[in-house]
């Protein structure tokens, strides 16, 4: 199976655009104390199975952790579990690089 792949810029086009995205960050409660970005639903990695109900089904899941692995692991699953899901090219470490340097990297 074959998960498409957006990288943040692509994704803050895409939302500016009004596109009904949901961004789950999968990293654990210490990651986001250290880097986040606004508006995202953060669910743990861990929990994301258990917690499928708290996912729109109609809203694209666009999934990110720090670098990227995590959440091509999590996108995978929520399309087997029918979501339309995409993984966040680079995780956080692109958004640092790409979009936002203030955003610490670790």
């Amino acid at each position: 199976m074959s998960i498409p792949e957006i990288t943040p810029a692509e994704f803050v086009e895409r939302r500016d655009r009004g596109e009904a995205l949901t961004l789950l960050d999968v990293r654990e409660d210490w990651e986001l104390a250290v880097a986040s970005v606004p508006g995202v639903l953060h669910i743990p990695m861990g929990h994301v199975a258990d917690r499928l109900a708290e996912l729109e089904r109609e809203r694209e899941v666009v999934v990110m952790c720090r670098s990227g692995r995590r959440s091509l692991e999590v996108a995978k699953f929520l399309q087997q579990n029918g979501f339309r899901a995409v993984n966040l090219a680079g995780g956080i470490l692109a958004w640092s690089h790409d979009l936002d340097a203030t955003i610490p990297t670790y």
